[in-house]
Order: structure tokens, then sequence, then C-alpha cells
């Protein structure tokens, strides 16, 4: 009897990692990358300030949300975590770099970081959009507080930690400082 190959081991081996990285991965750096670019051009403040601005933007979203869903100690209890959730990206933008500090010295940092944290974390990246998915499916409490709570702790991390993943390992926009090697491509451009 002639031996067959087993259909799904040697055929299949690795395309599932090219499929993901291909139609999942890519397309999200990408989209994170779009998404510093416009930050830094329409607010000209540097690209690790986009971060800190979502999360304070999603708190303040669930901030409005939890008043209108919840009374008494339950609303107490939530906004009061919410409030220190927003301590640490509240002191990363005001404590951090002002405006016109991005320059190519800044970019050749970040962009180093990015080409690092994209080629050594791409399975925490994958990790953490499959615990997006799954956490407000399974997170469940035993009173309808606690429920909102929970499902509120869920959307906070659903809505900023895979973000903040992707902006990391995203490509940073390039600064417009007068630096020979950003406007030298330009300027070949502009001919």
């Amino acid at each position: 009897m002639p031996k067959l190959p087993v259909v799904g081991i040697s055929w299949t081996k690795g395309r599932n990692m090219e499929f993901i990285s291909r139609f999942v991965d890519q397309p999200m750096l990408q989209g994170a990358s779009r998404a510093l670019q416009i930050w830094h051009e329409k607010s000209r403040r540097s690209p690790d300030e986009l971060g800190p601005a979502w999360e304070l933007i999603v708190i303040s979203c669930l901030i409005a949300a939890s008043c209108w869903l919840l009374s008494g100690t339950g609303w107490l209890i939530a906004a009061s975590t919410l409030m220190l959730l927003s301590f640490r990206p509240a002191w990363t933008l005001l404590a951090g770099p002002k405006r016109g500090e991005y320059d190519a010295r800044a970019y050749r940092a970040r962009a180093a970081l990015a080409i690092r944290k994209r080629e050594t974390e791409w399975s925490v990246r994958m990790l953490v959009l499959l615990i997006s998915v799954c956490l407000p499916m399974i997170a469940r409490a035993g009173d309808q507080s606690g429920e909102l709570f929970i499902f509120g702790a869920g959307v906070w991390f659903v809505l900023t930690v895979p973000v903040n993943a992707y902006l990391a390992a995203a490509e940073p926009p390039k600064p417009n400082d007068g630096d020979f090697a950003f406007t030298r491509n330009r300027t070949l451009a502009a001919v």
C-alpha cells in the first residue's frame, strides 16, 4: 500500500503564520503608521504622544458612559478607577517633550525601536489581539454594577492595549526639520 502524505501537516506548515502576518499584522502596522503620520502632520507633536492622547480619549468616553449607566457607589468606584488609569497618560503628555522636539535624531531612535519591536514582538501583538477579541465575551460578574465594571475594563483593554502595541511597532513619520537626509528626498521628488 502506498504511503500518502498526511494532509495538513507539511502542506500548511508556515502558511498560517504568513496569512496572519499578511492579512492581520501588516495592515494593522500600516494603519498605525498612517495614524502616527496624520497625528504628526496635524498636531506637530511627537508621535510618542498619540498613545497617551488616545488613552485619555478612551478613558473620557468610559467616564461619560459610566455616568450614564451607573449610579451611587458603582459610579464612584468606576469613576475613581478610570481617574487612576488616566494619571499615567496625563503625566506622559504633561511631562513629555514639547512641540518641535521631534527631530531627525528622535526619528532615528524611534525607527530603530519600532524595527526591533516589529521583529521581536510579533507573537505578543497577536496574543494581545486574541485576548482583545475574547475578553469582552468571557468576562462576567455577579451583579449588574460588577458586570458593567468588568465590561468597561474589557473595553478599556480592547481599545488601548492593542493600539499601544501597534503604535510602538509602527514606522514613525519623518520629521520636517531641515535635516539633509530628509530634505534631499523632498527636493528630488519636487524636481
